[in-house]
This record gives C-alpha cells, sequence and structure tokens, in this order.
C-alpha cells in the first residue's frame, strides 16, 4: 500500500503543462477595472475544474482568468461569476480557507515538489478585504500583504460580474520570514509554476467548493494537492 508521499512523488514525475504569459511594458493598474489595452494581448485560460464539491451551476460560480508579466511582477486578471460573496471570520488568519477567496498558487523555477510548510513555493490566499495569508515555516498562518497587490470590483448589471486583478511579486526558495528580502527579477524564457483557485462558500460553515484552473490527479482520491506540492502546478514560460 503507497503512503500519500509515495504516491506524491508520481505526480512529481508527470509532465505539466507548459504555456506563456506574454510580457507588457506598462505594468495594468490593480484597480478591478477591465478597460486597459494591454489585456487584449493576453490569452483567457478556463477555471473551472471542481477540486472540493459537487457539480457547480454556472451562476453558482464560473470564471476564467489571464496573466501578463514584466519584470517586478505578474499581473492576474480573473473574471468571475459568483451569485454569494461570502466572509465569516473577521480575523484573516482564521478560516480564511472557508470565506470566499482567490487563491494563487506561484512556484518561482517550476522546480516543483513539496512546500506545505516552507517556501519551495507559496499559496496566496486572497480574502475579500485584500489580505493575503499563507503557512510560514512555523506551520502557522501568516500575511503576506506585501508579496501580492489586489483589488475587486463587481458589476452593476446581472450576472454581476466581478473583475479582480492582482499583482504579485515572485520571490525565490531562499525566501526567510521576518527577514528583508526582494523579490526576483524576471525575464524573458524563465519558467514559472502557476495555478489559480477559489474558495466558495454561499453561506456554510465550511466552505461549499474549491474550483481550480488545472484538473488535478487524485492521490487517495485526494485532488486538494495544491497546497502541499508544487509539482500540480501548470509550468508558464515568460515570453515578449
Amino acid at each position: 500500500m503507497f503512503s500519500k508521499l509515495a504516491l506524491l512523488s508520481v505526480v512529481i514525475s508527470l509532465p505539466l503543462m507548459s504555456q506563456t504569459i506574454v510580457h507588457t511594458s506598462l505594468p495594468p493598474t490593480i484597480d478591478g477595472i477591465d478597460n486597459e489595452p494591454q489585456w487584449q494581448t493576453a490569452k483567457w485560460h478556463n477555471f473551472n475544474t471542481v477540486i472540493i464539491g459537487d457539480k457547480l451551476a454556472e451562476e453558482d460560480f464560473s470564471a476564467q482568468y489571464r496573466l501578463l508579466w514584466d519584470q517586478n511582477a505578474i499581473y492576474i486578471q480573473v473574471s468571475i461569476v459568483d451569485d454569494v460573496l461570502y466572509d465569516n471570520h473577521a480575523n484573516p488568519l482564521e478560516g480564511y480557507w472557508s470565506d470566499d477567496c482567490l487563491e494563487i498558487f506561484i512556484d518561482e523555477d517550476a522546480s516543483g515538489g513539496n512546500h506545505q510548510y516552507n517556501h519551495n513555493a507559496f499559496a496566496y490566499h486572497v480574502a475579500l478585504d485584500n489580505q493575503v495569508v499563507d503557512i510560514n515555516t512555523s506551520k502557522q498562518p501568516a500575511l503576506y500583504n506585501d508579496h501580492v497587490t489586489s483589488r475587486w470590483q463587481r458589476d452593476t448589471t446581472s450576472p454581476h460580474n466581478i473583475t479582480w486583478e492582482a499583482a504579485v511579486k515572485v520571490f525565490d526558495d531562499s525566501f526567510t520570514d521576518g527577514k528583508p528580502a526582494l523579490p526576483v527579477k524576471l525575464h524573458a524564457n524563465k519558467k514559472v509554476g502557476f495555478m489559480l483557485a477559489y474558495c466558495d462558500n454561499d453561506g456554510s460553515p465550511i466552505r461549499e467548493h474549491f474550483i481550480g484552473s488545472k484538473d488535478i490527479i487524485p492521490v487517495d482520491s485526494d485532488k486538494n494537492l495544491g497546497w502541499i506540492d508544487a509539482s500540480v502546478f501548470d509550468t508558464f514560460t515568460l515570453i515578449k
């Protein structure tokens, strides 16, 4: 009988899907408004794989996303339909995975591997109040608000589409909690590991759905592996 760690090593050996992120000479304004021409150069990607929960109706949740980069950050724009926005925890470090939030997975060098309690990769939970949480090397949730700038806005007309934008600074595995650190300077032909997810809750004690941008091969019937192992991320190449 294989252990989960042993089975995860099988996942590591699987080839990752390689995609591209287009360079922008003018960084988009992170304001939750889709009105800038540079976004038109970026390809939309699907964002609809249920990782936790039953099948979703489109009006309950549907999404797509696109990406840009410059030397300072990776820029994300997500177009979301979510009929209920829910945030039940006042403390951003408590129950953040059961409130509605956008989760951004980044592996600076696309090396894959375990990152559950280290910074080989990051799993940023971006809450509705735009605070950013990941687990630190002491195995505790911590704020990383200086890593991700985020803003979202909701349309006034049905289906009240949400535009959520973020600028993510990319840190390598030398990042140490509590010490000053500079993000890496991004460049053409660099490969990064990347995945998105969304925690969706319409009012339950725990999240009702967890939706990802990648269909993950389950280990022991569990697809919720992104917060543990960066080998399940897609690989993106930065291009000009």
